[in-house]
């Protein structure tokens, strides 16, 4: 069960984010819209919200998911990958010592971001990706281990972060979509499959008795209603035009 979420909220700067979408900049104002939605759609969950100011200087800030992966036993800053994201790391770790004694670091020329990493218990999938390099899952997996942790790595071929195709909803049920449909390493979980037409609804988030859901995918919402959970849905159709999905805009632990 997760008591604690950390966001941040999205900047004016938003506009100029990394993107490979072709969907057109995001609308400032209806992006704050929906990420105050989907704060109250944490809210409805039972955790605490802790709301971090937005950061001008970095347009993807928003998305504090890849800044950080956290646990019971540690928290680990990252080092994105992308250039214009490196430094986003630094207010993470003082927000982080709130909750935190102790709290690792990925260093260059190790690269990972918490995109890339989906918990299933104790164990740790790393996504190899445009983002996240084998030093940085070497790094990581090292760190982990130290606090009694496992991980293993996921090569990626098409996905921008492993969480961009993959979702974990406990009880070993796992959303999964595209190159990860037939992927060997995930056979063993029950599969709720993602139809192609709704590929970006595979990022989902499971927070406590409820699965949070992106508006307007009916098949997924149906799919995993029928796997017995409840189902929130919640617009994020502005962080979509930035390559962002539900995980991306918060730390849950």
């Amino acid at each position: 069960m997760f008591k604690h979420v950390i966001v941040r909220r999205p900047g004016r700067s938003l506009v100029e984010g990394i993107t490979s979408a072709n969907l057109g900049k995001p609308d400032y104002a209806r992006a704050l819209q929906q990420h105050d939605s989907y704060i109250d759609a944490l809210k409805s969950r039972g955790v605490t919200v802790k709301i971090l100011e937005a950061d001008e200087q970095f347009p993807d800030s928003v998305f504090v998911e890849d800044t950080a992966v956290l646990a019971e036993r540690c928290a680990i800053i990252t080092n994105p990958g992308a250039p214009s994201r490196q430094g986003e790391e630094v207010s993470i770790r003082e927000a982080l010592k709130e909750f935190y004694t102790a709290i690792e670091t990925i260093t260059a020329p190790g690269t990972l971001e918490g995109g890339d990493v989906m918990r299933v218990g104790d164990h740790f999938y790393v996504g190899l990706s445009a983002r996240t390099n084998e030093e940085g899952c070497r790094q990581f997996t090292g760190i982990l281990n130290k606090y009694r942790y496992t991980a293993s790595a996921v090569k990626l071929e098409k996905f921008l972060h492993l969480k961009t195709g993959l979702a974990y909803l406990e009880n070993n049920n796992l959303l999964a979509a595209g190159e990860f449909i037939q992927h060997e390493e995930f056979k063993k979980f029950n599969r709720i499959i993602i139809a192609e037409s709704e590929g970006y609804a595979a990022n989902c988030i499971w927070v406590n008795d409820a699965v949070l859901v992106p508006m307007d995918y009916p098949k997924t919402k149906a799919a995993i209603s029928k796997a017995g959970y409840n189902v929130v849905e919640v617009d994020v159709s502005e962080f979509k035009k930035l390559d962002g999905g539900l995980s991306c805009l918060s730390l849950r632990f």
